[in-house]
């Protein structure tokens, strides 16, 4: 029972990196921008939850080809984890909230600074640590394959403290995706 447990978990990721390796290629380079991390301490004291733009961003309707996308980066994402030795990250709703709002705000300002001039993490600070953004990816491979290729994008997908995570893609009346990655401890 356990050597066909062991076949399986073998095989799964071996296809995520067949997956991921066989995409590499594929795709232009759309901007990703660099990666923010902000230290524990960095911010103590200050408590900031922007409410409102939590509100508004959850009003949003996902598509399924969209909560699908999601799903499967997440599975990408624990997959590079794993291989390495780290633990898989979870699910945070607080988490997919501030990325709801961050993945909407870049698409007027594709910064880690905010439209109105605050830092990234003050969506919700008591749980934001880590930020991944891309823009113009529309696939799962294609974005956290470049995330990967990133030193600093994957440096906060690889931190050992970060133990979960949010993800969210704004899609544009063009089409268009623009994806953020929140990361906790």
């Amino acid at each position: 029972m356990r050597k066909i447990r062991d076949f399986k978990k073998i095989v799964s990721v071996l296809m995520v990196a067949l997956i991921v390796l066989g995409t590499a290629a594929c795709g232009s380079r759309a901007d990703i921008g660099d990666a923010a991390f902000r230290a524990a301490g960095e911010g103590a004291g200050e408590i900031w939850i922007d409410e409102g733009k939590i509100a508004l961003a959850n009003e949003l309707k996902s598509s399924e080809e969209i909560q699908a996308a999601l799903d499967e980066a997440l599975v990408l994402v624990n997959a590079q984890r794993t291989a390495a030795g780290l633990p898989a990250l979870v699910r945070n709703q607080g988490l997919e909230d501030a990325a709801k709002v961050r993945a909407q705000e870049i698409t007027t300002y594709f910064s880690h600074t905010r439209p109105d001039g605050s830092s990234w993490w003050t969506v919700n600070s008591t749980l934001q640590y880590g930020e991944n953004l891309a823009k113009l990816y529309q696939s799962s491979s294609s974005v956290v394959n470049a995330w990967m290729n990133s030193p600093t994008h994957r440096a906060n997908i690889m931190d050992s403290s970060f133990i979960s995570i949010g993800m969210a893609i704004y899609q544009t009346s063009d089409g268009s995706w623009y994806w953020a990655q929140e990361f906790g401890y």
